[in-house]
């Protein structure tokens, strides 16, 4: 029988919708939407710092979307599920809890060492990649977690090589030391300790604070009895800079030293008039050489475009942690942790902070360090060391 045109057309409509609805939704199907996860404290004191550390990430998720990547196939999604943690280990355990049942596929964070070590058993028991772009504490990585990764130096590298500093290039003979009992500060201390002591300097005081105090009189006044040329400080900037203020109040010129939890860009203004210029010398974990100058210039740059502030801390860390995961799904073809994970084990990624490679621990291979003071009320850069 000979169809006529009017006949097939009323045919095919249906038949063509169903094609186009079949399409569409395999369309739909190859977009996959991955969580990444940020920790960091977004309140209490070390805010400034967690929220710094947040928008790196937030950075470096913005532009894998504009990339449009597509990874096993599928045209990924990014999302960043950014939790706060308060600076406070049992919050930080419940958060970890959290994530993993949001089904993360990696972390970034968190920020403070106190805070990293006890949820990373979380993370590793879960079998989801962690990269800390500032905890610093070694016990982190020498848990014997698969999971747990450093895109930054840590303190046994940062507090020997401030040591060797205060004794060697600052000719401190006697020198005083201050922590804050948590986890970041009283391994950094004891690191600096360390290093301080192998390099011919005596150790005349120690005393002891929280991360919360802001009265520092009583163990400044001992410490001015013991006439020392430097004053290290273990601890975070929001206490740091109000120990300045108290420091000139008492009459107290020492040298003031500290790791990367005070070398911070907020000092300046938590310090005040107790500030003066080359008082202060601190190391961050981290820092570009020479080469990679213009590529942390166009971040930092990019960064005051995106947000309206300057780098407060470890941004530029986050935002390579962040990468380096989304470098390594790639060579794995994957985003399922299980799958590349091992990829990110032996990953060597260009980032903006430098070449991430990892050790068999999980430590940043050949990590940097960079000294700074401060002149004028800016921070000013010593020299970058390896």
């Amino acid at each position: 029988m000979k169809l006529t045109t009017k006949r097939i057309i009323p045919r095919l409509i249906p038949l063509v919708g169903a094609i186009a609805f079949a399409i569409a939704g395999t369309a739909y199907a190859q977009e996959q939407t991955v969580i990444i996860g940020h920790v960091g404290p977004i309140t209490g004191p070390n805010a400034h710092l967690g929220k710094d550390n947040e928008n790196g990430a937030r950075m470096a998720i913005e532009e894998l979307n504009a990339k449009g990547l597509t990874i096993g196939g599928k045209k990924i999604k990014f999302t960043l599920d950014a939790e706060d943690d308060a600076s406070d280990p049992k919050q930080a355990t419940s958060v970890a809890t959290k994530l993993v049942d949001a089904k993360v596929a990696a972390v970034i964070g968190h920020l403070n060492s106190g805070t990293t070590i006890p949820a990373s058993k979380i993370y590793s028991d879960a079998g989801i990649p962690q990269i800390s772009p500032s905890a610093t504490n070694p016990k982190y990585t020498q848990q014997g977690f698969k999971t747990a990764f450093r895109d930054v130096a840590n303190d046994a590298q940062l507090g020997a090589v401030l040591g060797k500093y205060a004794a060697v290039t600052l000719k401190g003979k006697n020198i005083a030391v201050i922590d804050d009992r948590t986890a970041y500060g009283q391994g950094v201390a004891d690191e600096f300790a360390k290093g301080a002591k192998a390099s011919g300097a005596t150790i005349v005081a120690t005393q002891y604070t929280n991360d919360k105090a802001t009265d520092f009189n009583a163990i400044l006044t001992s410490i001015k009895s013991k006439k020392p040329d430097i004053i290290f400080f273990g601890g975070m900037d929001a206490v740091g800079g109000p120990m300045l203020r108290q420091m000139k109040q008492l009459g107290l010129d020492s040298k003031f030293m500290g790791g990367d939890g005070i070398c911070t860009g907020s000092l300046t203004g938590l310090a005040g008039d107790g500030l003066r210029d080359d008082q202060v010398v601190c190391a961050e974990a981290g820092g570009v050489t020479e080469a990679g100058k213009k590529g942390m210039d166009d971040f930092r740059a990019a960064y005051k475009k995106r947000f309206g502030i300057d780098v407060v801390y470890n941004a530029a860390y986050a935002y390579d942690a962040t990468m380096t995961v989304a470098d390594a799904m790639q060579k794995a073809k994957s985003v399922d942790p299980k799958k590349y994970l091992p990829e990110l084990a032996k990953i060597s990624h260009p980032g903006v902070t430098g070449l991430i490679a990892f050790d068999n621990k999980g430590d940043i291979k050949n990590g940097s360090l960079t000294l700074y003071t401060y002149k004028g009320g800016v921070r000013t850069e010593i020299a970058v060391v390896k």
